[in-house]
């Protein structure tokens, strides 16, 4: 069982902030997610995008932004379930939780908080006769261990950024990256075109457009796709196909908890902490909903600062916590590392 004193579903920019000022309450976060890695939309689906509301950034692309909060909140050392999403959630007598996720790992937590985003996502499938005899059989819609294409033929399908930044990546991985988009056009960073266009001129990349899947084939493992290309269909051997068409939001799991919805997000008390219809569950950032709510990465920030006050006074009825300027009082991490001002000089003026 993994022990922790606030569980976070959701490891977007909101919840890997969370973490940060949880930490500066000296809490320990333990956070969930469905995606293989940290970020959430951000890092799955435009991580070279640039976001332009960031506070003192007047530009940062986003998978920047991740890389910086996974370094700010490194000194707390929280902990990661990846790959899982959040299936049962159980309140037990003394108002703790117990969180269990889909592939069975238990989570034991003081209190919990819900920062899914728009929910858990779920890869955008081909409509193909027989994808799912292949799933996990050759036929992945995430790359979650880069090294597991090593020397393999891999085929890749899709025409934005994380199509042209897998194709890029294991350009130099795997034996053989055939790229295929529907359209001549991408849309990604132009960065990225360009260095598909480099790799494909340098022969590291076969790229075919306009083309599409339209079948699949193999035995108990796929050997082959065949794609419609100019009214000719071609087949092309393969030992990987990997469609990248985005992801579809679903709240998921979390829909059948007993929370409040309303239009697909989970209704809270903005006046005050965050928290849901059930005490000591809170949703921060785009899951939620309330009056004036707006949708962005900033007033996740701002959501996740006052949830974590709540959860302290939660976990410490009675403590007084004085809130102190960090710019005064410094960061002192998890990991023994203290960060503060540099100190000013004493002098004696004669």
């Amino acid at each position: 069982m993994i022990s922790t004193d606030l569980l976070i579903i959701g490891a977007g920019p909101t919840g890997l902030f969370a973490v940060f000022e949880a930490g500066l309450l000296k809490l320990k976060c333990h956070l969930i997610d469905a995606l293989p890695q940290p970020g959430g939309q951000l890092t799955e689906l435009y991580p070279k995008k640039p976001i332009f509301d960031i506070p003192g950034y007047p530009a940062i692309n986003a998978g920047d932004l991740v890389d910086n909060l996974m370094e700010q909140i490194k000194q707390f050392q929280p902990g990661f379930t990846l790959g899982e999403t959040a299936e049962i959630i159980n309140k037990l007598e003394d108002g703790t939780f117990e969180v269990i996720s889909n592939k069975g790992t238990v989570h034991h937590a003081k209190a919990v908080a819900i920062a899914g985003g728009l929910g858990t996502f779920e890869p955008r499938k081909p409509l193909l006769e027989n994808i799912e005899k292949f799933e996990e059989n050759g036929v992945e819609y995430f790359v979650k261990e880069p090294e597991h294409f090593r020397n393999k033929k891999i085929v890749i399908a899709g025409g934005g950024d994380s199509a042209l930044d897998w194709a890029i990546f294991l350009s130099d991985v795997a034996s053989e990256v055939t790229l295929i988009h529907r359209r001549n056009e991408f849309r990604g960073a132009l960065d990225s075109v360009e260095k598909v266009q480099a790799l494909k001129d340098a022969g590291k990349i076969n790229l075919i457009t306009p083309a599409e899947v339209v079948a699949l084939k193999g035995d108990s493992h796929i050997s082959a796709i065949s794609i419609k290309s100019n009214d000719e269909i071609i087949d092309i051997e393969t030992d990987f196909f990997i469609p990248l068409f985005g992801l579809t939001p679903k709240l998921g799991a979390i829909a059948n908890w007993g929370l409040e919805i309303e239009k697909n997000a989970i209704k809270v008390n903005n006046a005050l902490d965050y928290q849901t219809n059930i005490d000591g569950i809170y949703a921060i950032g785009d899951v939620n909903t309330y009056p004036g709510k707006l949708k962005l990465i900033l007033c996740g920030f701002h959501e996740a600062t006052l949830m974590c006050q709540s959860v302290y006074n939660r976990i410490n009825p009675g403590k007084k916590y004085v809130l102190k300027y960090t710019t005064v009082s410094g960061v002192d991490g998890f990991d023994g590392t203290r960060k503060e001002a540099e100190k000013a000089v004493v002098m004696k003026i004669d």
